[in-house]
């Protein structure tokens, strides 16, 4: 306590400890709030690490990656496999190609630019795939650090705010009709809560068009994290390296979308089941947030934003103009 003594009396204040331990749990809580998104509980959590320091950082990071595991298999409640399938099996060969490509260049371009391995995964997974989810779905697979998923999620969110900004009037710009632009958003913005934004204010067929194609390409999520997670498993025991953690959420997030999808009755409950995942979600990026310390912000350097810019930039335009020239519809 710091105390200050006056002609009135003492004066006792609280330490920058003590207004952690009550400011942390305190937002943690509001995570559960609607109002609270991904991006705000990723930048409290940092804010409140980096201005007062974590007095929690052990059980913080122990609960992290617990954390992220549950709410991907949550966020399987929410997917319908068989409408999602039916547009994927559609797009499935533009699909393979635009992945492919995004996986590939983000690999070269992390090299190229220097980035920490795990950092460049993340950000390539993120901005290839669907954004957060596939980074939470990579992160344990990989056994990535909190420091490296934080600076992946951090660059993936900022560039999704910015696109729920520009991209509807590039759309305009280009004169995209509404098919177009759903589908350049769910091919070009890295998570669905920011396709649905940038989709809506275009038209409700834009709308449901990038949502569809979005769920689609989430999918995808489950054949990348374990195809990551082999070559990780290879490369750390010829490294001589503990084995990489088993990605049995995968698993079970295709388990409880197939319920969700073959049981239509269960699914107001799989509505409720994926709201909770999308809240623990928010929840685990704060933490994640909060387990960011000074000394790593700076050890980051800029060049993970950097490549994370380029990357968007080009998958971006690439896309775009695919759809300008028909190749993709």
């Amino acid at each position: 306590m710091l105390q200050v003594h006056s002609e009135e009396g003492t004066i006792t204040f609280m330490n920058s400890h003590n207004i952690a331990r009550i400011l942390f749990p305190l937002f943690a809580v509001l995570c559960f709030l609607p109002q609270v998104s991904s991006a705000v509980a990723l930048i409290a959590g940092m804010a409140l690490a980096l201005t007062l320091g974590n007095p929690y950082q052990e059980r913080t990071k122990a609960w992290t990656s617990q954390l992220l595991s549950i709410a991907v298999v949550g966020l399987g409640a929410g997917m319908n496999l068989i409408t999602v399938s039916q547009v994927g099996v559609r797009g499935i060969g533009y699909t393979v190609v635009g992945i492919t490509f995004g996986l590939l260049l983000g690999t070269l371009m992390g090299r190229f630019f220097k980035v920490e391995k795990n950092t460049s995964t993340l950000i390539t997974v993120g901005t290839t795939i669907c954004g957060g989810s596939a980074i939470a779905a990579v992160a344990p697979v990989i056994r990535a650090r909190p420091p490296e998923v934080t600076v992946a999620l951090g660059t993936v969110f900022l560039l999704n705010a910015l696109a729920l900004f520009i991209f509807p009037h590039i759309g305009h710009y280009f004169n995209l009709n509404e098919t177009q632009f759903g589908l350049w958003s769910a091919l070009a913005i890295h998570d669905t809560s920011s396709v649905v934004g940038a989709s809506l204010q275009y038209g409700p067929h834009a709308l449901e068009v990038g949502t569809t194609v979005k769920l689609a390409r989430a999918l995808w999520i489950v054949p990348i994290a374990l195809g990551i997670g082999l070559l990780y498993k290879n490369q750390g025991q010829e490294a001589g390296e503990a084995k990489a953690k088993r990605p049995w959420f995968i698993l079970g997030f295709l388990i409880m979308a197939g319920i969700m999808t073959w049981i239509p009755t269960l699914q107001p409950v799989g509505h409720g089941i994926e709201w909770v995942a999308k809240r623990l979600l928010v929840l685990t990026l704060f933490l994640i947030g909060a387990n960011l310390t000074r000394a790593t912000v700076q050890s980051v350097g800029i060049k993970p934003f950097v490549m994370g810019v380029a990357l968007w930039v080009i998958m971006a335009t690439t896309s775009l103009g695919a759809i300008l020239e028909n190749w993709i519809r």
